[in-house]
């Protein structure tokens, strides 16, 4: 995880040395610079959290300085630092922008309470444009579009879910690719908590420890890394809601407690011994089997039950086909505008056949698709010929074909056959079999299992 990134920008080279070697005791990353121009060359090569800014420097003022930076870059954290003759020059900057301001000389513990204050005051901020920009996306280029009365089930769901001032835990199952997280954010912003946070925490990124830090937060000393104290996504998701995607990768531990939030609304900090209180709606997402997870003992069944309250199953593309013109037409206008292009839609021949294409990596795979396409070609009208193989012919191995025409086969004899030659082609190994056809692992192992080639847990040494 990257450090928050401190710049003081103070001619004394002393007091510079002094607060520097302060801060990186309290575990921020820290530049120096000891005038203006120097300082201002530096926020534009480095991303930095907060300025620590001297009033008096040699090229400039500190205040000259500060309008600068609140019109370049609004959402950095500046705190001023002034003499004790300057008190006046402290309230301009105050009014000009400046978060806090410091007297000299520099007390350390008062130093690292401002700091701490100012970049909280960052990470708002930061947080406030995230969930602009991602209310923008979920009700513009990436909205939901839908025709299909499986997908139309689910939206409606979602609409008597967010018309609800309830904070009901709601379970997202279904293949990789089939929009989750696109569910889960239009619960968010459709509901009372959209000028809330909405944060994501993906249960597989990292490991069980670094997970609860990120979750929970921790104390400053709870371990050796832990210079200050910091607040875990859970309490700064405060009033809105958490997206807890691939929750079926969660260890034991981590289970126990996130049961503990769900239960209580309160959890502790790692290292901490006081209980934080939250109201956080909890959406949890996963393309594991979570039954088959608890029968085997690897998924906790109190926590199972717990998050599936209200369980919202999205089908696979293939499985509501009806959808795939209007997501393929959708994908079309948006690269369209990103690459400045004209292309008007698909021959019909086209259109027939990624219609009736099985897409194993569901609308992830669908918009993958159709940026390549775009970056590749400049065509009117998108054929056939610009279509990757396994689209033109059905990624059905021939001999497959020869006995059973592709229009004649069950999308599940489909399905079947797309993995026997994806295993095929990777020579049985499931982790590059599973690349290919665009879903996860344990997706892949579960139909196997599904379709016979697997004969239990240990059986299929590849992967």
């Amino acid at each position: 995880m990257s450090r928050e990134q401190i710049l003081i920008l103070e001619d004394e080279k002393l007091i510079r040395w002094s607060i520097r070697e302060r801060l990186k005791e309290e575990g921020y990353a820290v530049e120096e610079a000891e005038a203006g121009r120097a300082a201002l060359a530096r926020l534009q090569e480095e991303d930095v959290d907060l300025l620590l800014l001297d009033h008096r420097l040699p090229d400039t003022t500190g205040l000259e300085v500060l309008e600068k930076v609140r019109g370049r870059w609004p959402e950095m954290s500046v705190v001023m630092m002034t003499a004790y003759g300057t008190v006046e020059d402290a309230v301009k900057a105050m009014k000009l922008g400046a978060s806090d301001y410091l007297t000299k000389p520099v007390h350390m513990d008062e130093l690292v309470l401002v700091v701490q204050k100012a970049l909280d005051a960052t990470r708002l901020r930061r947080e406030v444009r995230r969930l602009r920009s991602e209310r923008r996306a979920v009700h513009g280029e990436t909205r939901i579009v839908a025709s299909s009365p499986p997908m139309r089930a689910v939206l409606d769901l979602v609409d008597r879910i967010t018309a609800s001032p309830s904070a009901t835990t709601i379970l997202l199952e279904g293949e990789s690719g089939t929009g989750k997280n696109l569910i889960a954010k239009a619960i968010h912003y459709q509901s009372q908590r959209a000028d809330h946070p909405f944060v994501t925490i993906t249960c597989s990124a990292i490991t069980e420890t670094l997970l609860e830090s990120e979750l929970f937060g921790h104390e400053r000393g709870a371990f050796t890394d832990a210079k200050s104290q910091k607040k875990g996504l859970l309490e700064l998701a405060d009033g809105g809601t958490a997206f807890l995607d691939e929750i079926g990768e969660m260890g034991p531990s981590l289970q126990a407690k996130i049961l503990r939030v769900l239960e209580d609304r309160a959890f502790k900090r790692v290292g901490g011994t006081a209980d934080i209180e939250v109201d956080v709606r909890m959406v949890a997402a996963t393309n594991r089997d979570l039954d088959a997870a608890v029968r085997d003992g690897r998924f906790r069944e109190d926590l199972y039950y717990r998050l599936k309250v209200i369980p919202i199953y999205l089908p696979p593309l293939r499985e509501r086909r009806e959808d795939i013109p209007v997501l393929l037409q959708q994908w079309l206008d948006h690269f369209n505008r990103e690459f400045h292009k004209s292309t008007e839609g698909f021959t019909p021949e086209a259109m027939e056949r990624l219609t009736r294409y099985h897409w194993p990596g569901n609308v992830r795979e669908l918009k993958n698709l159709v940026e390549r396409i775009l970056i590749l070609h400049n065509r009117d009208r998108i054929g056939v010929d610009d279509l990757p193989r396994s689209i033109r012919e059905g990624e059905v191995p021939p001999g497959a074909r020869a006995e059973m025409p592709l229009g004649d086969m069950t999308l599940e004899q489909m399905e079947k056959e797309a993995i026997r030659q994806a295993l095929d082609r990777s020579g049985q190994n499931q982790v590059k079999a599973a690349r290919l056809l665009g879903i996860s692992r344990d997706t892949l192992r579960y139909r196997m299992k599904k379709f016979g080639f697997l004969e239990g847990d240990d059986a299929g040494a590849a992967g």
